[in-house]
């Protein structure tokens, strides 16, 4: 019956079928089918335009409507891309997600997405009942950077990418986190400061790594080191910004600048320097990543991440591996967005 399913008509209980429509326009059922299934729609290959017309305005008039299940029997295709996120609360990874969206839209697929709470297994548990219900492919949003199971999703040849994060041998589209890293060391600098700390969130993941990375590496070109005990590893949130604040007041100096690499963090460490009455940027200088609007709101320097291009990109990135197309990697450029915190 093709991938327009039988409804009953309000006027029969009779259901409607291809047949009953053909009958009555007085045509083949083949050529009705074909019509009606065209995804090119009303004015398509199969007949002139008045006839799709007056196929498709009967169709509706009878309640025939288009059943995507069965379409996707036919062509072993089912329209859908799975999305897998840390957590869907979490502004940065909603908004990739609405730029993952909102592409699938255009290219008439939908999305459903999935949160993994950033824990290996509910990713693995995720992806499985996404591709059970036959997803075209998947796009991840909590990729670490030792991940098996995307090697065995690689050597099953399962379309996917990543977006966010990226984890080595994987294709991504990501932020240059490296490059935004810098960007806070060198406006640090610029600033006439010469001690840091760094809130580097999570060790096991590509964001926490590379805007560590880049950081250090531009203040290190400039003879400045930092404390291991100033490098401080956690979470994304702000607790772990405030656990972090804390031990770094600890110490027997305090640094001049804060680095943390996730705009939470910064904000749950901005309020423990508050409390304890440091005035910022006069006493330290504080400054997040992804340019949140939290940051606008607090007035925290922050470094802005393509968050929606990034997800209609990653999307476009998926499609073409669906398609069997060679694709790369892509690194979108970042940008130093300077406030009040310092």
């Amino acid at each position: 019956m093709g991938m327009w399913e039988r409804n009953r008509n309000v006027q029969s209980s009779e259901p409607v079928t291809l047949k009953t429509l053909a009958h009555e326009l007085g045509l083949n059922v083949s050529t009705v089918s074909r019509v009606l299934n065209d995804p090119l729609g009303p004015g398509s290959r199969w007949a002139s335009q008045k006839t799709n017309e007056k196929i498709f305005a009967l169709a509706r008039d009878k309640g025939y409507s288009r059943n995507p299940y069965a379409a996707s029997l036919r062509t072993a295709k089912s329209n859908m891309v799975g999305v897998i996120v840390p957590r869907l609360q979490d502004y940065v990874l909603a908004t990739i997600y609405e730029g993952i969206d909102e592409a699938a839209t255009a290219h008439g697929l939908f999305t459903v997405v999935a949160n993994s709470l950033d824990v290996a297994a509910n990713q693995r548990v995720k992806a499985e009942m996404l591709l059970d219900r036959r997803a075209d492919g998947l796009i991840f949003g909590d990729a670490h950077l030792n991940e098996p199971y995307l090697d065995e999703l690689k050597k099953r040849g399962t379309p996917y990418t990543l977006v966010s994060r990226s984890s080595e041998g994987h294709i991504s589209v990501t932020c240059d986190d490296h490059a935004g890293g810098r960007l806070i060391a060198e406006h640090f600098i610029a600033t006439g400061r010469g001690t840091f700390g760094v809130i580097a969130g999570d060790s096991n993941t590509s964001t926490s790594r590379d805007r560590t990375a880049g950081f250090l590496a531009a203040l290190g070109e400039n003879g400045i080191a930092v404390p291991d005990e100033w490098i401080i590893h956690g979470g994304f949130d702000a607790t772990a910004g405030q656990m972090a604040a804390k031990q770094i007041l600890q110490s027997r100096q305090i640094p001049e600048g804060i680095f943390a690499v996730n705009d939470f963090a910064a904000i749950g460490a901005l309020g423990v320097l508050q409390k304890v009455g440091m005035r910022l940027p006069d006493d330290i200088a504080l400054a997040g990543y992804n340019d949140t609007p939290l940051a606008e709101a607090v007035n925290l320097t922050s470094v802005r991440s393509p968050l929606h291009e990034m997800g209609s990109l990653g999307l476009e990135t998926v499609l073409g591996l669906m398609a069997g197309h060679d694709v790369d990697s892509r690194k979108l450029e970042p940008t130093l967005v300077v406030r009040a915190s310092g």
